[in-house]
């Protein structure tokens, strides 16, 4: 089945900032580039390229939601539910929060592909309580949040009813879907282009890590363990929020800060690394494979996606629990170890692009000849 002439729509949670989600959409409209793309708030000095390609919300109009578009959940719900979908065969919803819960119509086909069930409702609801990630806002949200949570749920379990066929990024996406949503899923693990990643020529000593500095992603963890090891750390970010802000306060002089590095930089930093920390929770996690990509060991914890995209003793090592003696334990067991670059890089290719995006386009064409036959 030709899928070019399909009226597809993609629609995301928010596209802000610059991350894992955002290279699967990209990823997707390489698949389906006719696709129009909705989101409720939409950055375009971070996505150029989708300039007059993307639908927006009354959300956008609204400056606080716009720069925080977590910040008034029931307002998100609404914004998803009164989008037009009408005018088209499939609508996909690449979703870690409330664009699963779009309306759809019966000769409409939804295929949702999953990064997580909603954290803040479900598996990290009790960290999230905790920190809210509202900055100043956090004691409003503290205040709040136990009683809108339950209704948040319940929207949020009643909108993943409305999807007709869940993809997830995991198995432990996966197992999500099914305990929180009693859904059953197919799992397509996001790919990674790996002719722009290659194995660098020399290698330095420092210890790596990459990403957004909010609280699940355990930079926290990365500082104390240091400031402890003396070991050299550059910490890579676009980032500077409240909690990096506090965590540099701290870092002694072995731990570097560097901000808005280019793809090109990104890689030269990934190529010259001794190895890649890689401390959070994760759905998937798709930072480190790019770090495998370049033939770098990854030093991950033993949990959610590291599960499937490490192998002990081959592209790095894991350990076990998310705290300074765990984490120094694993970097004192790499140290000893001897790890082939190219063993790294072959390990990692099981995450390719053009595996994700064969996968994808099997999936569409499967799910639309489902509803023409009905």
């Amino acid at each position: 089945m030709d899928i070019k002439w399909l009226r597809v729509a993609i629609v995301c949670d928010w596209l802000k900032d610059w991350g894992g989600a955002e290279q699967v959409l990209y990823d997707m409209l390489e698949v389906v580039p006719q696709a129009d793309v909705f989101s409720p708030v939409f950055d375009p000095k971070n996505f150029p390229e989708l300039v007059g390609k993307v639908t927006t919300s009354f959300v956008q109009k609204i400056p606080v939601l716009k720069h925080r578009p977590k910040l008034i959940p029931f307002l998100r719900t609404y914004a998803f539910e009164s989008m037009d979908f009408s005018g088209y065969d499939l609508v996909i919803s690449s979703s870690s929060a409330e664009s699963k819960g779009i309306v759809t119509g019966t000769e409409t086909r939804h295929v949702c592909y999953c990064h997580t069930p909603t954290r803040y409702y479900w598996s990290h609801a009790q960290q999230y309580a905790k920190n809210p990630e509202f900055g100043w806002l956090n004691p409003i949200a503290r205040l709040f949040m136990p009683y809108m949570i339950h209704r948040l749920r319940m929207w949020d379990f009643l909108a993943a009813q409305r999807v007709d066929a869940f993809v997830a990024n995991s198995h432990t996406t996966a197992r999500r879907i099914s305990k929180f949503y009693r859904r059953e899923s197919e799992v397509l693990h996001p790919g990674i282009d790996s002719d722009r990643f290659v194995i660098g020529e020399e290698k330095k000593d420092y210890f790596l890590a990459l990403g957004r500095v909010v609280p699940y992603k355990r930079f926290d963890l990365l500082v104390e363990t240091f400031n402890r090891n003396g070991l050299p750390l550059k910490i890579v970010t676009s980032q500077q929020n409240k909690l990096q802000k506090s965590l540099q306060a701290i870092s002694k002089e072995n731990i570097e800060w560097v901000f808005g590095v280019d793809h090109e930089q990104k890689i030269g930093y990934f190529q010259k690394a001794r190895a890649f920390l890689f401390p959070p929770e994760e759905d998937f996690g798709m930072v480190p494979v790019e770090a495998m990509l370049c033939g770098t060991p990854v030093i991950a914890l033993w949990r959610a996606g590291a599960l499937e995209t490490s192998l002990d003793g081959v592209s790095g090592v894991t350990f076990a629990e998310q705290t300074p003696e765990s984490l120094q334990e694993g970097i004192e067991r790499f140290v000893k170890l001897k790890i082939d670059p190219k063993a790294v890089r072959k390990h990692a290719m099981r995450f390719s692009k053009i595996a994700f995006q064969k996968g994808f386009l099997e999936i569409l064409e499967r799910e639309y000849g489902i509803l023409k036959a009905k």
